[in-house]
């Protein structure tokens, strides 16, 4: 792109989308403002299977979905574990653990017979593919297998879960549900992996939503923000951890000074997140209740939501300069190579 053309971009694109996502804004408020004046579905004689309920969104949305009647299908990573065994303390009798691996054919096999045996009259209303992992790190530190693993739990573990279960849900004309992440469409430095598995799976949900709308079958995608203090999904790791992985070229090239500024900014943001749940958990919920769901749930501040509604319109080249802004990305080209 010629750099000369970009203010005129700018001057052309600004009002446009300024009015259009102003717009959109208003008009999500005025619905949502109808669909709370209209009632919930009753969870009395439905099933609902919910992925990754360890910890984190998955565990809070299995209560709440209790509370609301449902019998509750909660895929656990560890059954015995100490977030399942709380679930089940603080459930009612509907509440069923199930362990799951999203990453085995043959756990998801076996929990889908477990959910048939003991399925409600009304069959089961939706699938909330949960489970998901995250990690950072930049390309040259990562190797393919970083790249699959979080690709087979992310990306392959809904894709497997949904095939497999799908059938039921479509039978009950239900929900399916997919949690994502603004990184799905909002590139920036150290997650990559990451930002692959969420786009896979985001545009695996939208070609799901297009074919199921003949079925009766409703397909939402949620999109969190930073909710990282929320969910510990983000797990610490120092500077040395990083170091001590990589070759001799790439520490000429990625010093230690660098990636301790890195470690240091991925923390700070971490930090910065929000704190409190509920506003994804209840997006899930209106998910797999509402009578007229969302295709996607953008969970960000009010301030960032016109940003990030903005930002997929941008041209590459502008998009790539928001990074500029970045004092991260400003540490980073005086940083690298140096001694």
């Amino acid at each position: 792109m010629n750099i000369s053309f970009i203010p005129a971009q700018i001057a052309y694109l600004v009002p446009v989308l300024t009015f259009l996502i102003l717009a959109k804004l208003l008009s999500n408020r005025n619905i949502l403002r109808r669909r709370r004046r209209r009632p919930m579905l009753d969870g009395s004689g439905y099933g609902v299977l919910i992925t990754g309920c360890d910890s984190g969104f998955g565990h809070q949305l299995a209560l709440r979905l209790d509370r609301r009647g449902f019998v509750v299908f909660a895929g656990c990573l560890f059954p015995d574990g100490t977030g399942a065994t709380n679930l089940a303390q603080s459930s009612s009798s509907n509440l069923k653990i199930l362990k799951l691996d999203v990453t085995s054919d043959e756990q998801v096999q076996h929990a889908k017979m477990m959910v048939q045996e003991q399925l409600p009259e009304k069959g089961l209303w939706a699938v909330v593919n949960n489970a998901g992992v995250t990690d950072w790190a930049e390309i040259e530190w990562s190797t393919t297998e970083d790249f699959q693993s979080m690709l087979d739990i992310n990306l392959m573990g809904c894709i497997r879960t949904t095939i497999a279960f799908l059938p039921l849900v479509r039978a009950a004309k239900g929900r399916m549900v997919f949690m994502s992440s603004i990184l799905a469409f909002f590139y920036c430095l150290n997650m990559s992996a990451y930002s692959v598995s969420k786009r896979g799976l985001e545009a695996f949900a939208d070609c799901l939503r297009v074919e199921m709308a003949s079925f009766g079958v409703k397909v939402s995608i949620v999109q969190p923000g930073n909710f990282g203090p929320a969910t510990s999904i983000v797990k610490p790791k120092t500077a040395q951890d990083i170091w001590n992985k990589l070759n001799e070229q790439q520490k000429k090239t990625f010093n230690l000074q660098y990636v301790e500024q890195v470690v240091g900014y991925v923390a700070a943001m971490h930090r910065s997140g929000f704190k409190d749940a509920n506003v994804v958990v209840d997006a899930m919920l209106h998910a797999v209740t509402s009578e007229q769901p969302k295709p996607r749930y953008l969970l960000v501040s009010f301030i960032d939501m016109f940003f990030f509604k903005m930002f997929p319109f941008l041209p590459t080249g502008l998009s790539d300069a928001v990074f500029s802004l970045s004092s991260m990305y400003t540490q980073r080209e005086t940083t690298l190579y140096a001694e």
